[in-house]
């Protein structure tokens, strides 16, 4: 892994998937869920990479989630 893939939590992924799972993070952050509800499956990967977590069963950003779209 090179210093590039650290700093992307995506690295590993399609353009297209990355940019929409960046999509993603920023309608959670932005509190846009009912308009945009999160897929499971893309909660999944982003709890798995460390960007999100649930907090009462609502998403949040964690640091490396907000990383990610800062």
């Amino acid at each position: 892994m090179d210093a590039h893939d650290m700093d992307d939590p995506f690295a590993d992924l399609a353009l297209e998937k990355a940019i929409h799972l960046r999509w993603t993070l920023r309608d959670i952050k932005a509190h846009r869920l009912t308009l945009s509800p999160v897929a499971e499956d893309d909660l999944s990967l982003l709890a798995e990479r460390g960007l999100v977590e649930l907090t009462d069963g609502v998403p949040t950003l964690t640091d490396a989630g907000q990383d990610a779209i800062g």
